[in-house]
């Protein structure tokens, strides 16, 4: 029974889980990311190790081969000089030494191809994290951009419906506001109509006698005479018509 709750609770942690991974791609990506740093530094170090080794073989190899050198030097002048027994003990360290140096040899090859290899192996897979991780960057992209265009397509389509629903509300607007004008307007004209203009008409006619009275004086004070009033012109007569017999 107690299994059988464990499981359940795991299936339910699990659905949790999944639950906040799919709303959080980015965090995602992100930690994925984090963890190819480190798996990248664990592989550097480990790598740094074997180059290591090998840089230890060279060394050896470089300092075998010089005891090869000085040790032939020596078995050659010690049988010049007829020391055979020394001679024999200096060749019998001399394929000591030959026999390391070709082992070491043997295993510079060997860790120069293993490096190597490493080598290829890491870069490999960084570059293929590294495209994975490009390839999922794009496509949250993608989906991010078609959702927020879901989401605009649907609000433009709520709001075209919601336009299109209050089209009675701005009839009754439309509907009011011409009754407003049409009222002031009728108010306009009743207000138009009770002005006396006979007040306005005299107004103007005292205004015209002013000035003229005032032109009078002026011509008078400086001796001016105004060209007279354009009269009515005279209309032609007409021909008188003749008759016969004598004038």
């Amino acid at each position: 029974m107690f299994k059988r709750i464990g499981t359940l609770m795991k299936g339910f942690l699990s659905l949790f889980i999944s639950g906040i991974e799919k709303s959080n791609p980015a965090a995602l990506i992100e930690a994925e990311k984090e963890n190819l740093r480190k798996q990248i530094a664990r592989f550097n170090d480990n790598l740094a190790s074997h180059a290591g080794f090998v840089e230890r073989l060279l060394r050896q190899i470089k300092n075998l081969e010089q005891k090869e050198k000085e040790i032939t030097a020596r078995v050659a002048a010690n049988i010049k000089a007829g020391n055979r027994s020394v001679a024999g003990t200096l060749a019998l360290e001399l394929q000591t030494i030959k026999s390391q140096l070709e082992e070491n040899r043997d295993q510079m090859v060997s860790a120069e191809e293993t490096y190597k290899k490493l080598l290829k192996t890491r870069d490999v897979a960084v570059n293929e994290a590294q495209a994975k991780i490009q390839k999922l960057k794009q496509l949250m992209s993608e989906t991010e951009m078609m959702e927020a265009q879901a989401e605009l397509q649907e609000m433009a389509k709520g709001m075209v419906t919601e336009i299109g629903g209050s089209g009675d509300t701005l009839n009754r607007v439309e509907e009011y506001l011409n009754e407003r004008r049409d009222k002031a307007a009728g108010r306009a004209r009743v207000a138009s109509s009770t002005i006396d203009t006979s007040q306005v008409d005299m107004k103007e006619a005292e205004q015209n006698a002013l000035a003229e009275q005032a032109l009078a004086d002026f011509e008078m004070a400086y001796g001016i005479k105004g060209a007279p009033a354009a009269e009515t012109p005279l209309q032609p007569q007409p021909n008188p018509v003749k008759e016969l017999g004598p004038q």
